[in-house]
């Protein structure tokens, strides 16, 4: 499974990056928002730290607005895969950058039928959001493993972006049914890493270490 992290903050992203654990970088107008920062400008200096796919979401609502914003935002880089609404617009705007040979992200995806819509308009990636439909009593992954199982059966290539992650039991349960990206939040993706167990273990190796009185000669850099 690859691993976006769901930010504009540059430091997180930076910080993350240093791990190899990023393979890329999902934003939107919320975020966008959060940072303080100029679109244009973030989304470029993220692009700089991350090779991998970035999405950068449009603003409008109109498939006029839609393509040419979405050209815009590719214009900033290679590795820019344009995010588009899942509507009736957003999929033909999909349509005309994946014919341009654009990555698309179809994001806010609520429904397996959704998803097949955006994988015939030639979406790279799909964002079903997990944590909203819990939010309203439903079972998100029941979402991916639907997903899952319609684009195997006719052999489709977009790749389901499991988003609105809310917990590590997101991420575990979405790899488990297959999904092929999870775009996380920063405290989410370090929590990935945690056990109660590892904490336990290491406190006890550091004091029995501590008690042989030996230290490790530092290698030279």
């Amino acid at each position: 499974m690859k691993f976006f992290v769901d930010t504009a903050d540059i430091a997180a992203i930076r910080d993350l990056a240093a791990t190899g654990m990023v393979d890329g970088v999902t934003t939107n107008p919320s975020l966008i928002l959060k940072s303080g920062r100029d679109i244009i400008e973030v989304t470029r200096e993220i692009c700089e730290l991350i090779p991998g796919p970035v999405s950068a979401e449009v603003a409008a609502t109109d498939f006029e607005g839609m393509v040419a914003e979405g050209r815009a935002l590719a214009a900033i880089a290679p590795n820019i895969a344009i995010k588009v609404p899942l509507t009736w617009a957003g999929l033909k705007a999909c349509k005309v950058f994946s014919d341009e040979g654009r990555m698309v992200n179809v994001t806010l995806c609520f429904s397996e039928t959704q998803a097949l819509l955006a994988a015939k308009a030639g979406a790279a990636f799909i964002s079903p959001f997990v944590g909203r439909l819990d939010d309203i009593g439903l079972d998100g992954m029941d979402l991916i493993a639907g997903i899952r199982q319609i684009y195997d059966n006719y052999d489709f290539q977009t790749e389901i972006l499991v988003a609105s992650v809310r917990s590590v039991n997101h991420v575990r349960d979405a790899a488990k049914i297959g999904a092929d990206v999870a775009t996380v939040p920063p405290e989410v993706l370090r929590k990935l890493a945690d056990h109660p167990l590892t904490d336990k273990g290491l406190a006890q190796f550091v004091a029995d270490w501590e008690k042989t009185g030996q230290s490790i000669p530092k290698a030279k850099a």
